[in-house]
C-alpha cells in the first residue's frame, strides 16, 4: 500500500449510518501514509461528529461552502487543487443523484465540480434505493464521467434488509483508493529522471546552487512508477525521501549529473526536471578563501560554461524521448519554444518560477507543455503530484505516437 504515501486525499462524508465507518476509513488511510482533509455535509453531522474526524485526521474538518474563516486557511478551491484524490464515503443516494445533476449546493459537491483530480464514490443505501432505477441512471452517468465507484457490497443493512448497498469496509476503500494510482500506462519501460538543483564549489565550504527544491522531479518519479515504469532518478543535493520502487543515485555538480546520467542510459524516455548550474567557476580553490584587504570588497570568479545535460542526451544515437523544464520570470512560453528547437527535443514543460504560489520550494504548480509543432497544452494550478501525474499520462500517450 505504499502508493498511498504522501497522497492528499479528500475525504467526503455524506449522510448515511455509515458515517460511523467513515472514522476508521481515516484512520487507515493514514496508516498507509496519506494525508487526509475531511469534508462534511449537514447530513453527514447528524450521524458522527466533526470533532471525530477531526481528532483522526489532524486537521479541521471543512463544513461550510460560505465559512470566513475556512476561506482564509483552505477555501474550497484551495481544497480542490489540494487533492490528489476526491473520495466520498458514503456516498448516498441523495448525494449520488446531486453529483450526477452537477448540483453544487454545499461544499462537497462544489469541490466536487472545482477539483481535477479524480473522484471516487463508495455507495451506501438501502437494497431497493440501489436497485431503483433512477439510482442505477445515476451511477452509469457518473461512471460515464470518469467518476469511480467503490462498491457497494453485499449483506445485512442497519434497516434489516439484505441486498446490495453495504458501504465496503474500511481496508477495502483504502486498497480502492490505493489503485487509483496505478495506472500501467509505462509498465516495462524505463525512465530516467534529473532532479533538484546542482552545486558548483567554489571552495571547499562554499558553492553556487540554486533555489530548486527537487519536489517536482521527485513527484514525477513517484508517478512514473506507479505507471509500471522502471525509474532512475538522478537528483542534485535535497533533502526527499526517495519513492517508493525509484532508483535514486545522488549526485553533486552539473558533470557529476551528466555521468551518472550517460552511466544509466539507455532509457525509453528522459524527463530533465532538474535545474542545473550553467556556469561553474573555472578553479577551484583548494582552501577557504579568505578576505583580500589589498582587493578591496569584491571577489572575481572566472566561470566557464558546463555541459548541456539535456543537449547531450538528446544528441546520442540512441536518443530517447526528450521532455525538458523550461523555468522562467518572464517571456515563459517564448523561451520555451526556443529551448524545445535548440535542444532537439520531443516535448518541453514551461513554468513560471516567478509565481511564488507555483515557484521554488510551492507544494503547487502549473505548467504549459509545448510540442515540436509548437502545440501548447495547459495544466492549471494543483498540487506537484497531481500535476505530476497528469504529466506522466500525457508524455505517455505522446511517447506511445511517436
Amino acid at each position: 500500500m505504499q502508493r498511498l504515501y504522501r497522497k492528499r486525499i479528500v475525504l467526503g462524508v455524506g449522510g448515511g449510518i455509515a458515517a460511523y465507518k467513515s472514522a476508521e476509513l481515516v484512520r487507515r488511510l493514514r496508516d498507509h501514509g496519506a494525508e487526509v482533509r475531511v469534508v462534511m455535509t449537514q447530513g453527514g453531522r447528524e450521524f458522527i461528529t466533526p470533532l471525530t474526524l477531526q481528532a483522526l485526521s489532524g486537521h479541521p474538518v471543512h463544513l461550510d461552502l460560505l465559512d470566513p474563516a475556512a476561506e482564509a486557511a483552505m477555501g474550497h478551491i484551495e481544497l480542490a487543487r489540494w487533492a490528489d484524490l476526491v473520495l466520498i464515503a458514503p456516498a448516498t443516494a441523495d448525494l449520488m443523484a446531486r453529483l450526477a445533476q452537477g448540483v453544487a449546493d454545499d461544499l462537497l459537491t462544489t469541490l466536487v465540480l472545482a477539483t481535477n483530480a479524480p473522484v471516487a464514490l463508495a455507495p451506501a443505501m438501502n437494497q431497493a434505493m440501489w436497485a431503483d432505477p433512477a439510482t442505477q441512471a445515476n451511477r452509469e452517468q457518473l461512471l460515464a464521467r470518469g467518476i469511480r465507484l467503490f462498491g457497494p457490497g453485499s449483506g445485512s443493512q442497519a434497516c434489516g434488509d439484505i441486498g446490495m448497498g453495504r458501504m465496503l469496509e474500511a481496508e477495502e476503500l483504502a486498497r480502492a483508493a490505493a489503485d487509483c494510482f496505478e495506472t500501467g500506462l509505462l509498465t516495462g519501460k524505463h525512465l530516467l529522471i534529473t532532479a533538484g538543483p546542482t552545486q558548483e564549489n567554489i571552495d571547499p565550504v562554499r558553492y553556487i546552487t540554486n533555489h530548486s527544491s527537487g519536489k517536482m522531479g521527485f513527484a514525477l518519479a513517484e508517478a512514473a512508477a506507479e505507471a509500471g515504469a522502471r525509474v532512475t532518478l538522478v537528483t542534485g543535493p535535497v533533502f526527499l525521501p526517495t519513492p517508493d520502487r525509484v532508483q535514486r543515485i545522488d549526485v553533486v555538480s552539473a558533470r557529476d549529473m551528466l555521468a551518472a546520467c550517460e552511466a544509466a542510459m539507455p532509457c525509453d524516455i528522459l524527463i530533465a526536471a532538474a535545474a542545473v548550474a550553467d556556469y561553474r567557476p573555472e578553479v577551484v580553490a583548494p582552501h577557504k578563501l579568505k578576505k583580500d584587504p589589498s582587493t578591496g570588497d569584491g571577489l572575481l570568479l572566472q566561470m566557464v560554461r558546463n555541459p548541456d545535460i539535456l543537449a547531450t542526451l538528446a544528441g546520442r544515437a540512441d536518443r530517447p524521448f526528450c521532455v525538458g523544464f523550461a523555468a522562467e520570470t518572464e517571456n515563459l512560453l517564448e523561451y520555451a519554444a526556443r529551448k524545445l528547437r535548440d535542444k532537439n527535443l520531443d516535448l518541453i514543460v514551461a513554468n513560471d518560477v516567478a509565481n511564488p504560489s507555483i515557484g521554488f520550494n510551492s507544494e503547487d504548480n502549473a505548467v504549459s507543455v509545448i510540442d515540436r509543432q509548437q502545440h501548447e497544452t495547459r495544466f492549471g494550478q494543483a498540487s506537484k503530484g497531481h500535476i505530476a501525474r497528469a504529466l506522466v499520462a500525457f508524455i505517455a500517450e505522446r511517447y506511445k505516437e511517436s
